[in-house]
């Protein structure tokens, strides 16, 4: 198994499979900024791609409708990884994103466009809702947070790729580029292991020990985790009937702290900050370049992500989401602040010249550096083995239809009601959200999932005791 890494500690071994998994998030990255450089592309009135700029309407459409693609993706993704398996389902999702780039290089009408989003959303919903469940079965509990952040840091990464090329290639060159890493990425996935849990759930006993053994540092740990794979032996995974018996109140109540997280993140604004980024810096008529700042944005958030791999474990996840989303506040009041002071003046300088930027690093550092990074690996580690199929799909498919709702609606929303009333909005809302983490989000650090599951009373106390005998 991967000889090649056998020289290597454990911990390495764990973090050298799980970057190779987040590769695929690294072209979801690529999708979130392609909005930001091809929307203003699209809507160049001096080089138009088709035979007119497209609309504020057509372009909050071509943003959006990738969501629904990734809604889509969650429903078969909940079927996909208990059948044909994570580390498969991870490779399927690369199909539908080399379509989406391809098509979108043809394209000759907004509506091609349209399509082209939608299916390539499919791949970043198998993506979204897969890796992290991945990542937190190959972890240690140790390092189980640190690894959860890949997630963002190599969407970020992939982001970064495309606020640093994109606004400086043509349209079609964006979207060759896209294709081909794409297909570069998806290779190395060709090595990597399936999830030892899906393997013992899938009877694949012995396959299973041999991946832990070469996962784990100790015969201990690979010990308690096989315990804890028996302990969900001959229990079928859990379908959307069950979870709505009031016997399975405890995980309903997950499910709903889930949804929460999604949702949450999306009323924050972030999103439409992101997928906008080119476009809302062009709208502040700074002598800031927006391609410049766009790039010095991608490496922000890029850095935030490290930062949350270094302190995740050792904080702990409730105190980083709750900093995480007061900064993200700060950020948008400040942006709010500034299309309020200059909404009737058409000169901008001094100070208020450099506030966008400042608010939008603000915000972008903040959400990075906290909730992009912990979000689904939050929601991962919430659930056991027989429901974290479907915990996933209500906590990733509640993100996508809140960001879908966002995006479409954000263009609509700063022309009815103004920019700064907006970006106002958004703070408070981070503010609700606050409130939230820290009454109902639980701390999952340095737990194991059986843990975890007694923390949230899924599991009695006593159903622990086979596993601390080892």
């Amino acid at each position: 198994m991967l000889p090649i890494f056998s020289s290597f500690g454990p911990f390495v071994r764990q973090y050298i499979i799980v970057i190779i998994a987040n590769l695929s998030l690294y072209t979801s990255g690529l999708g979130v900024g392609w909005t930001s450089p091809v929307i203003v592309k699209l809507q160049d009135e001096d080089n138009p791609v088709y035979e007119k700029p497209i609309t504020d309407n057509e372009a909050s459409l071509i943003v959006s409708l990738g969501l629904i693609g990734g809604i889509t993706a969650n429903v078969v993704a909940a079927y996909l990884v208990d059948n044909l398996g994570r580390k498969k389902s991870i490779l399927l999702a690369a199909a539908p994103r080399i379509f989406c780039y391809t098509l979108s290089y043809f394209s000759v009408a907004p509506w091609m466009n349209y399509v082209a989003r939608i299916v390539g959303g499919t791949g970043d919903g198998l993506s979204f809702c897969i890796v992290p469940m991945y990542a937190s079965e190959i972890a240690s509990k140790e390092i189980r947070g640190a690894l959860g952040t890949m997630f963002q840091i190599f969407s970020s990464l992939g982001i970064l790729t495309m606020l640093s090329v994109g606004p400086f290639l043509d349209y079609y060159t964006v979207n060759i580029v896209c294709i081909v890493l794409c297909v570069v990425t998806t290779i190395p996935m060709l090595i990597i292991p399936d999830s030892p849990y899906f393997l013992h759930k899938q009877g694949n006993v012995e396959e299973a020990v041999n991946v832990l053994t070469f996962l784990r540092a100790s015969e201990s740990e690979v010990k308690e985790e096989v315990q804890e794979y028996e302990n969900d032996k001959g229990v079928t995974n859990m379908t959307f009937r069950e979870l709505f018996k009031t016997s399975n109140l405890p995980i309903l109540k997950i499910v709903g702290i889930a949804v929460c997280i999604g949702v949450g993140s999306q009323i924050t604004g972030y999103n439409a900050i992101a997928m906008f980024l080119q476009a809302i810096l062009v709208s502040t008529k700074t002598s800031v370049s927006p391609e410049i700042a766009s790039v010095i944005i991608g490496v922000i958030q890029l850095l935030a992500s490290f930062f949350t791999a270094s302190i995740i474990d050792r904080f702990g996840r409730k105190p980083i989401l709750s900093t995480s989303v007061i900064g993200i506040s700060v950020g948008m009041i400040g942006l709010g602040t500034f299309f309020f002071k200059t909404s009737e003046s058409d000169v901008v300088d001094g100070f208020w010249n450099y506030l966008p930027l400042v608010s939008i690093v603000i915000a972008v550092f903040s959400y990075s550096a906290g909730l992009g990074s912990l979000m689904f690996p939050l929601i991962a580690e919430l659930f056991d083995g027989r429901s974290r199929a479907l915990g996933m799909f209500f906590g990733v498919v509640s993100v996508f239809v809140a960001t879908f709702i966002l995006t479409l609606s954000f263009t609509s929303l700063a022309n009815a009601i103004g920019a700064a009333y907006t970006y106002w909005f958004f703070g408070v809302n981070c503010l609700i959200f606050f409130v939230f983490i820290v009454l109902f989000v639980p701390e999952t650090k340095g737990k194991t999932f059986a843990e975890i599951q007694v923390l949230l009373g899924v599991r009695p106390a006593e159903s622990n005791k086979d596993v601390e005998k080892f």
